[in-house]
Order: C-alpha cells, then structure tokens, then sequence
C-alpha cells in the first residue's frame, strides 16, 4: 500500500468514525444534486425503510454486506414482495369496462350488463402523460373481468391507486371505500371472508371513483405474498449512529465480527462551480474487524432504475459497459420525454443514471428485476453475465470484494450519478446543465473524474463541514448550527444551475410542494442567506432570470414578476396572481445584499433602470399595501399589512444604499429621507402598545416582522433599534412548544422566518429562546420528509411544504454575523 493511500486511509477512519455531532432530523440527505436527483431516508435508522425521492416516491437504494457468508443489510430495505394475481397497469396492461355517466342498477354486481359501456385501458385519470383512458370528470364507474384458474392461497391484497374518493366490490360485495387519495400504489390485506369471493373462473372487481379536484387516477389489481421471502435470509445490522453534516451523512453499523461506515457525500461546495455541478455523489463503505479477528467481506450496492423514472410503470433500457477505468451500469427509460412534463409531483423520466466503480477492484456489475436483488447476492440466483435488460423496475447491482479485512480498515467508493441531457427550457430554448458548458464534456468524463478526485473532495468536504458548522455555531450557537446542517443540502438541491443564452448563470428553484413554479422571487428572498454567505453568485443566478424577463419587454408590468414558468419550464410566469409589492420589494433588498457581500455595486448598476422602476413602485404603492397576497400567500390575501410595508420601506432604503455605492449622492439622500420618514409614519400607525400590528386597522393583532431584519443586517439605520426590542420582547410571550406563529391569526409558523426574527435579538437567551424550538420541531416532528418551513407550533407537524429551498434562511444569523 502507497504512503498516500495509508495517509488516507487514517484520514477517513478519523472522519467516519470520530464521535458524531447528535443531529435528529425528519429526514437525512443521501443523494441531493437538484429537484430531480434528489434520494433521502426518513427513518433514523438507515436499514429500516426504502429510500425516497423527496416527493416521497421510492427510489430504492439497497446496500448489503456479507460477513463470512451471513449478509447483513445496511441501506434501505428491500421493498416487499408480491406476486401479481391480477396485474394492475404498472405490472402488465389491460382494459376494462367504464362508464362516466351514473350507472343504474346493480353496476357492481357480478351479472350486470356493461355492454353499453365504453372499453379503455388502464390507467384511468387526468395525467395524459400516464393514463391510458383520460378521465377529468367527477365520476368514474370502472369494471374489470378477470379469470382465476384456481382459488387463491395464502395472504392476498387488494393494490390500489386513486384519486380521490373510492370505494371497491369483489363480486358484487364491498371490500374497500377510502376518503382522499392514494397516489401512490397501496396493498390493502384482504380479510378471510373477501378471500373467499375469489372464486376458480370468472370474477370481477368493480370500482367508483370520485374526483373532488385537482388530480383524477385509478388503477388496481390483486396480489399476493410468496411463500418464501429470501428477505427473511437477510440480517439487519445494528445501526449505532448517524451523524449528519453540511455535504455528507454518516452512518455506522455493527454486522457481526465487524464495524462499517456507510458515507453519502454530495460535494456542494460553492466555491467550486465544476464540482458543485458535477451531478456525481459517493457512497462509501468503510469496514474494520471489531473483535481481533479477520473476515471475508463482500459489498453489495443496488440502485432502482425508478431514479430514472416519474412512475414505475414507465419502461427502461438499462446497459453494461466499461469506460475510462470505470465499470459503469446506465439506466433511462425507452422514450425519452425530453422536458416534456412540467409540474411539482414529479420525477425526471428523461436522461440517465448510472453506476460506476473502479475497474480495477474487479467489481461485479448485472442487472435484475428490483424484488430479486437481494436474492441475487444472498444465493446468486441472478444471471450476472446480463449486459442489458429491458423492464421495470429493475435494479442496477454492484458486488466488490474486500477479501480478508482485520482492523486496518478497508473501504470502497460507488459512484452514484445522473445525466439530464437537457436541465431547463428558458423562453423555449431548452438548456443543459452548467457541467456541459464545455461541449466536449461527457458524464463519462464527469464520473472518470469524480473517481480520480475522491481522496482530495472528501477532504474538502470534511474540511467545509467542520468550518461551516464552526461559524455557526460562533454566530449562533450550537442548536443553531445543528439547523444550519439540516438546511445545507436540502436548499442547495431544490435548484438547477445552468448557463442562459445570454451567458449569464442561472440558478433556478423549484417551488417544492408548494406549486411547483420555477424562480419564484418569493422563494428566492428566503433562500438567499445560505448564498450570500458562501457564493453571491448563486443569488446572481436566482435575480437575472428575473431581470431579464422585465427587460427584455416579456413583462411589462411596473413591478417585478413572481415567477417564470412551472418547473422545468421557464418560460414566462405561471402563478395566477400578482405580488407586486412582495416581490418588487426582494428584488431590490437583495441585489443590495448582493452589492454589500460584494463590497461593490456592479451588478446593480448593470439593472439599474429596472430597480429605479421598481422602487417609484414602492414608494407610491408600498407603504399602506392593497389587498394583495405576500410570500405567506398561503394564509390568504391581506389589506394594510404592517410587516408588507416594512418590506416597501426597506426596499427603499436598500436603493437608497445603492446609489450611495454608486455616487449618486442625491439620489441616495431622497431615498433614504423617503424610508426614513416612512418609517416614522409606520411606527405611529403600527403601533398596538406594547408591540406592533398585523395591519394598520387592527390593533389586537400581531405578526413576525421578519421583514425588518435587512435593516439590521445592512446597517440601513431606517428604523430605531427599540422596534426591533419591542417585538423580541412580545414575541417571548407568544411561543408555543415548537415555535412562534406566524401572526395571531393561526398557531402554524414558517420556521426560516424564525430564524430572521430571531436575528433581530439583541442577546443570545432571547435568540435561543426563538430557535431551541425549531430544533425541537425537527427532532420531534411526526412528518418524515426533508424538513418542512411550515408547521404546527401547538404539535410539531407539517402544514404543508417539504424539501424547499427557503430553509437557506436559516443562515440569516450566519450572515448577519458576516456581515458586521
């Protein structure tokens, strides 16, 4: 072994197995790169479930290990058996009887006549990108024949998908209703007195659907459990720890005579453009004997081919092939829809992902259906001599042995990566991800060089990680910078970077089961700390977007945009409504923050004609705000909205700090008197005593100023520093257990508006006060996804949203620390 490789090996045991920071979080981050790369665990142990895209989709990833011929399973959990006694469309077509006008009779009955209804195949529903038969009425009558040449044995389930209502007869006997929607495939145990409505010859399974709005779908079948699941073969190792930071996830197992460390590392350091968009993750395993002894090791490492999929009903091709010292296994589905779905319960069914392992380890690479993975490595039932396999849901298998391993430890990287072919379509022009800048680049090149830079990017990771949990916790405290940790990844991966024809980097979000909008200006103005504290460029990448679109004359309204299409589609704004003050206002306060990271005002100057519009807008609409939506436009439209002036008003004066930067001396002066007296006025016309309102009118009410936060942060000196003490002061006695409301009108919060409230405290018990129960949220919440910003302060669940960007507010304090 080469002094380097020793070198590095003593490196990684101090990261893996040095004592891990006790992060609890929803959900962990295993393979974060943008909306659509984008797998996690939410479950604290890494063993005990399948893993998900953020959506809450599997996408399996399987990691074994096997000790001296026992296997033990580290990563995921293989998803359960079943065998189809009835195929539903994901499983094989069919067609069946359906009517949308209400049926008379007995329509559910085993000797109705449906002759007179319509034959279409399954799926039914309003997706035409998945339905065979469309449907977007209200009701849907479905009947499906079907023929059993024998009774049935054993445990049965009925397999469902619907949306919304249901209700399901088997021969004319009610066995399901369900209110709501499964929009995903659920498997419903069939009790002893249903199973015996299956009968040997013809059945059938009649169904109603009820669409109450938004998405329609149906499909079902019949399955039943095998009489032997090789699963039961599998030991499931003994997770000790996980420790989760800014770039990696961490865990580490006991399998029997020895210890493991499993490593995700996503390396997200924005300093570096070409590795941070280099869509390549590593897993890595790490094993040492625990007990003196030496053992025979072999890893195994499945990846589900539904990464590459939006449903997995939907066909792949699949590939084996060897390329720059790697042994590769690809995946993508057969046709290829290139940027044709746009929407927000979506995955990506277009470009490739792939598998790869240095050559030189000798590793063994196949592929099988995803229900036989594991019984290809525990009894090498697979043919692993396969190169290339047509299917669904299929799993791309890596088997690498470590042969005799004691306690020098080790270790193996898997490269887990994904080509887009084409990330965005920007005004109708469809544009590749920002590693393809360079024409000659290729995601062979990318993974070739991923392989080659291992040992010195998970240094620079480790180094990242400890730096920016330091700064943190010296800005903020320890509990802050555990939140920190949480939020790093998952905003970063809630964008895409990519170059516009104009040549200007662009960094886009996606509006995460919120509405799935693309560059919302109101999701940008809460993200934007994370980046101005590491790569202002990046809040660049967010704002031109924007910028272009009002100057090119594609909007021509007064104020800014809200957004710029549905993602991935930008090609003009989607959302139904106008935030004219909101978003005019975030456009301005952060090319500000911008020009004050940066120390100079350049890239204001470049849109200065716009921000000027935009500020005459504020300064004759933004004071007393019509009844308009804000960012929380989730809690509904509002008149006079006390924190939505306070947005006008420090728009004002951050324009009035710009000129400044740019020697426009009276300009900068008429600004800033605007601001300043504006401010005076608000304090008069807020004020509710001993805090200030929600609105002007109602002085029995409250809100979160968060708003007022950009005045401190930028030292803009318009609003006295006792408007800040006075609301810290009341918002200590509106604390609920898992944080502060919003405003009076409900208990659920916005946890990144915390942070920016909490950033107005002028000591660190009252900023703890404000934070601790954020934490206590994310260690405590029952909603398992990546970390929701908006929850129920009285019990700890998720409202709504999940995996947004917005939590890159959580660095508010980071950067206001910065800043000083």
């Amino acid at each position: 072994m080469s002094m380097k490789k020793i070198l590095f090996s003593a490196f990684l045991l101090q990261a893996l197995f040095a004592k891990a920071q006790d992060i609890k979080a929803p959900s962990y981050p295993l393979v974060t790169h943008d909306t659509y790369f984008s797998i996690w665990s939410h479950t604290d142990k890494l063993n005990e479930s399948v893993t998900n895209h953020w959506t809450g989709t599997d996408q399996s990833l399987l990691g074994l290990i096997k000790v001296d011929g026992k296997v033990y399973r580290v990563l995921g959990s293989a998803a359960k058996p079943f065998e189809a006694v009835v195929p539903a469309a994901e499983d094989n077509s069919y067609d069946a009887k359906y009517t949308m006008e209400k049926p008379s009779g007995e329509w559910m009955s085993e000797s109705f006549n449906d002759a007179s209804w319509k034959t279409g195949g399954a799926p039914f529903g309003n997706d035409r990108s998945e339905a065979k038969t469309f449907w977007d009425g209200h009701d849907i009558w479905v009947r499906r024949t079907f023929t059993l040449n024998k009774p049935e044995e054993g445990n049965i389930f009925l397999k469902l998908k619907h949306d919304d209502d249901v209700e399901v007869f088997l021969n004319g006997e009610k066995i399901y209703t369900a209110g709501c929607c499964a929009a995903r495939y659920t498997y419903v145990p069939l009790d002893e007195a249903y199973k015996q409505k299956l009968k040997k010859g013809q059945n059938v399974l009649a169904v109603h659907v009820v669409n109450t709005g938004g998405g329609a779908n149906l499909d079902l079948g019949i399955a039943k459990e095998p009489a032997k699941d090789i699963n039961n073969d599998v030991l499931v190792a003994e997770q000790k720890s996980v420790s989760l930071k800014a770039t990696q996830t961490v865990y580490e197992f006991t399998c029997g005579g020895v210890d493991a460390a499993l490593t995700f590392t996503s390396p997200l350091l924005m300093n570096d453009l070409a590795l941070f968009s280099r869509p390549v993750s590593y897993i890595n395993y790490s094993v040492k004997a625990n007990d003196g002894k030496t053992h025979d090791v072999q890893l195994f490492f499945g990846a589900s081919t539904n990464v590459a999929v939006n449903v997995p009903s939907q066909e792949v091709t699949t590939q084996r092939y060897t390329s720059s010292g790697l042994s590769i296994l690809k995946a993508g589905t057969k046709d290829q829809p290139v940027l044709q779905k746009k929407g927000d319960d979506l995955r990506i069914d277009w470009g490739y992902m792939y598998v790869a392992v240095p050559s030189a380890v000798k590793p063994v690479q196949y592929i099988t259906r995803e229900k036989d993975a594991v019984a290809s490595f525990v009894s090498k039932v697979a043919n692993t001599n396969s190169s290339a396999t047509n299917g669904k849901a299929l799993m791309l298998n890596t088997v690498v042995s470590l042969g005799k391993v004691g306690n020098d430890a080790k270790e193996q990287f898997v490269l887990l990566g994904y080509d887009d072919i084409y990330s965005i379509q920007y005004f109708k022009q469809n544009l590749k991800p920002w590693w393809k800048n360079d024409a000659s680049q290729t995601i062979e090149k990318e993974l070739a060089q991923a392989a080659t830079d291992y040992a010195s990017v998970m240094k620079k990771c480790a180094d990242f990680n400890e730096s920016m949990y330091k700064d943190a916790e010296k800005a903020g405290g320890e509990t802050y910078a555990k939140l920190c940790a949480i939020a790093y990844r998952q905003s970063i991966a809630a964008h895409k970077l990519v170059k516009s024809p104009q040549g200007d980097l662009l960094f886009l979000s996606k509006e995460n089961f919120s509405n799935g909008s693309i560059n919302t200006v109101d999701v940008t103005y809460p993200s934007a700390p994370l980046y101005l504290v590491y790569n202002p460029d990046l809040l660049k990448g967010m704002l031109s977007g924007i910028f272009y679109y009002s100057e090119s004359g594609k909007w021509t309204k007064p104020f800014a945009a809200h957004d710029l299409g549905t993602y991935p589609l930008a090609n003009g704004q989607t959302y139904g409504e106008d935030m004219p003050v909101e978003e005019s206002g975030n456009m301005i306060i952060l090319t500000a923050a911008i020009a004050k990271a940066e120390g100079n005002a350049e890239y204001a100057k470049k849109h200065w004609k716009t921000l000027t519009q935009w500020v005459d807008f504020l300064t004759r609409d933004g004071f007393d705000p019509a009844n308009q939506l804000c960012t929380d436009d989730f809690a509904g439209h509002l008149a006079r909205n006390a924190n939505l002036s306070v947005k006008a008003i420090v728009g004002i004066g951050s324009y009035a700090m710009l000129a400044d930067m740019l020697g426009e001396k009276a300009t900068a002066e008429k600004y800033k008197a605007t601001a300043t007296e504006m401010a005076k006025k608000w304090m008069t016309m807020a004020d509710a005593g001993d805090h200030y309102s929600l609105t002007f009118d109602n002085k029995n009410t409250w809100s979160q100023k968060y708003n007022l936060v950009w005045d401190k942060v930028l030292n803009l000196g318009i609003f006295p520093k006792e408007v800040y003490e006075k609301e810290i002061k009341y918002y200590l006695t509106k604390q609920n257990a898992y944080g502060l409301p919003l405003d009076s009108r409900k208990t659920y919060t916005k946890s990144d508006w915390i942070i920016w409230t909490s950033t107005l405290a002028d000591n660190q018990q009252d900023f703890n006060a404000l934070v601790n129960p954020i934490y206590k949220f994310s260690a405590e919440t029952p909603s398992r996804v990546p970390i929701s910003d908006w929850h129920e302060t009285t019990n700890g669940k998720m409202v709504g949203f999940q995996a947004r960007s917005v939590v890159g507010g959580y660095f508010m304090k980071l950067l206001e620390s910065k800043m000083k």
